[in-house]
């Protein structure tokens, strides 16, 4: 049979991108002087019972973090615990939330207090936009929570309040249910009506968010009084929206990505590097690639690929490693089947990225492609000829390879040399 119609991969360089590094030098120093400056000593009392949220992101020195946080309360006689904050993740089984925050280095052992894993939730009530507000019945039924949180931009709208304290509390706490109806409804009105909701009720203490630079590293700290949480979310947000990493592309034929995951992104990949446009299915708007293509999924995912279908092309060793009942778990919680689709499937890294350059330019010439990581780590990254001569006029960039053939091995697997 035939092979499909497939163009060279030309030769590409290696780029660094040189971000700030600037970052939080004493984590745990600082999440002491932060519950000390919010007074967490008059907020809880000894031998009450506080949870603490825990949730499926890759979140930067997270075990340190609620390490931390539980000793302070230790410190006041009460009696911490963590409660698995993340929706419908890890297949919406509570063993499966427990596999997750693990390979996080958030177990019993390494934090020295329980975990507390269920499904099970207490309805609080029902948003202005008609979402059920559920909370962890585990979390609902201690003294207090603290809500410990990652505050960044959101990967399918933009509002005032994105990923943040308040959506751990309407989506993460909400477990699978709550994140179902607060999806169904509407995610950018109703998150914060749900955190008001679950607000009211008294029970968080103290909220704990989180910053980070391009870098995965711990840029900001910051604690806040349950009347001060959403207003921390909204000024943290535009912070982490300065730092976020771009590629500085507006328009690619190819979009190489090496790794997808929930550990990078909740959708996989992040829409704000690829296009939002691939998840809202509006009409395109910058940046616009042509073709993405995806070669792997992370083993910190579990096989949930939820998000794979915002790429074209993808390859054989990724779709083995498809774990469907957790992407259709997670798609559905979402409200959003398309995100679980799976586009065409390719043999190799190679096939996969030649046949998708010649499907962006069946005509050929000077292709436009870029190859990253991930999502996240925007640090280096391969370009062709066209894009490296624009590089080289911003002098935020350093040529670590120059133009050469795309690194593979004799298996067509694409390497990173």
């Amino acid at each position: 049979m035939p092979g499909f119609p497939r163009s060279p991969i030309p030769d590409v360089a290696l780029v660094r991108r040189h971000f700030s590094a600037e970052h939080v030098e004493d984590v745990a120093g600082e999440v002491r002087r932060e519950l000390a400056r919010v007074g967490l000593g008059q907020r809880v009392k000894g031998g009450q019972r506080i949870a603490l949220t825990a949730g499926s992101r890759g979140v930067a020195n997270i075990a340190l973090i609620l390490g931390t946080i539980a000793e302070e309360l230790k410190k006041l006689d009460a009696k911490p615990f963590i409660v698995p904050a993340m929706g419908s993740h890890g297949g919406a089984t509570a063993e499966g939330q427990v596999e997750l925050i693990a390979e996080y280095g958030v177990t019993e052992e390494a934090l020295g207090v329980p975990i507390l894993s269920s499904m099970e939730t207490v309805v609080l009530g029902e948003t202005p936009y008609g979402a059920k507000v559920h909370m962890d019945r585990n979390a609902h039924e201690a003294d207090g929570v603290i809500v410990v949180g990652r505050i960044k931009n959101h990967t399918s709208f933009r509002a005032p309040i994105e990923s943040g304290l308040s959506k751990m509390m309407a989506i993460g706490l909400g477990k699978q249910k709550g994140a179902e109806s607060i999806h169904d409804h509407g995610l950018a009105r109703n998150i914060p009506e749900a955190a008001k909701i679950m607000l009211g009720t008294g029970k968080i203490v103290v909220g704990v968010g989180m910053v980070e630079n391009a870098y995965h590293q711990t840029y900001k700290i910051v604690a806040a009084p349950p009347e001060k949480i959403l207003e921390t979310d909204m000024e943290m947000l535009i912070l982490a929206n300065g730092l976020i990493p771009r590629l500085p592309f507006d328009e690619l034929d190819v979009l190489v990505v090496d790794w997808m995951g929930k550990n990078i992104s909740g959708g996989g990949m992040d829409p704000n590097v690829i296009g939002m446009w691939r998840g809202t299915h509006e009409a395109p708007a910058v940046p616009i690639y042509k073709r993405v293509v995806v070669l792997n999924v992370t083993q910190e995912s579990h096989g949930n690929c939820v998000g794979l279908g915002a790429a074209d092309f993808t390859t054989r060793k990724l779709v083995s490693r498809l774990d469907i009942n957790k992407t259709y778990w997670n798609a559905l919680t979402a409200g959003d089947p398309w995100a679980a689709r799976i586009p065409m499937i390719l043999e190799t890294d190679v096939e996969a990225v030649e046949v998708a350059l010649r499907s962006a330019a069946p005509e050929g010439g000077d292709l436009l492609m870029a190859r990253i990581k991930n999502t996240q780590d925007l640090g280096e990254f391969y370009v062709t000829a066209p894009l490296l001569e624009r590089l080289l006029e911003n002098p935020g960039y350093e040529v670590v390879r120059g133009l050469g053939p795309m690194p593979r091995d004799d298996h067509g697997n694409l390497l990173w040399v």
